[in-house]
C-alpha cells in the first residue's frame, strides 16, 4: 500500500509504512499512524494525534491536534451513498456531495466507532467504543450508543485545562 503525495510533519511515526494507504492527505507533527490505516486525499490530521490500526479517514475529514482515534474507527463523507446514478451508470465525483466532518482538539474516539458525515465532535469530547455518531457532539461531552447519545456533558477536562 502506498504513501503518495502526502505531507508528513516532523517526527511522524508510521508503524508499518508498507501496510498503510495514505494519499493526498496531511499528517501533523509527531502523529502516530497504525497498521492498515487509510487516509484519503483531502483529509487533514493534526499534530500529536494517534490513529490506531484498521481505521479509515476519508476525504473531507479534519482531525485537529491531540486527537485519539481507536482501532477500526470509520468515517463517512456521503449522506446518500450509491453505486450508480438513476440512469444506471456508475457514480462519478460529480454525482454526489462531499460532507465535511471535524474532530476538535483533544477529542477521543473509541474503537469501532462510526462517524457519519457532516458532524462536529467538539474539543475534549469522548466517543464510546462502538458508538455511531449521527449528530454533533458538544465540547467535553461523553457520548455512547447507537445512535450516540450524550451520557455526560462537559465533564471531560480539555488538555489545555490540564496543562495550566
Amino acid at each position: 500500500m502506498p504513501i503518495k503525495d502526502t505531507a508528513l510533519g516532523r517526527d511522524v511515526r508510521i508503524v508499518h509504512p508498507d501496510l498503510v494507504n495514505l494519499y493526498g492527505c496531511v499528517v501533523g507533527d509527531e502523529s502516530r499512524i497504525g497498521t492498515f490505516v487509510e487516509i484519503q486525499a483531502g483529509a487533514e490530521i493534526g499534530a500529536r494525534c494517534k490513529i490506531s490500526s484498521h481505521s479509515f479517514i476519508c476525504e473531507g475529514v479534519t482531525i485537529e491536534d491531540e486527537v485519539f482515534v481507536g482501532h477500526g474507527v470509520m468515517f463517512t463523507n456521503d449522506k446518500y451513498p450509491k453505486a450508480t446514478t438513476a440512469d444506471g451508470r456508475l457514480q462519478q465525483a460529480s454525482d454526489w456531495t462531499l460532507q465535511r466532518t471535524r474532530v476538535g482538539r483533544g477529542a477521543s474516539i473509541g474503537s469501532n466507532a462510526t462517524i457519519l458525515c457532516g458532524v462536529t465532535i467538539g474539543e475534549g469530547a469522548s466517543v464510546g467504543a462502538g458508538a455511531v455518531v449521527t449528530k454533533d457532539v458538544p465540547p467535553g461531552a461523553i457520548v455512547a450508543g447507537v445512535p450516540a447519545r450524550v451520557l455526560s456533558a462537559a465533564e471531560n477536562t480539555l488538555l489545555s485545562d490540564r496543562r495550566s
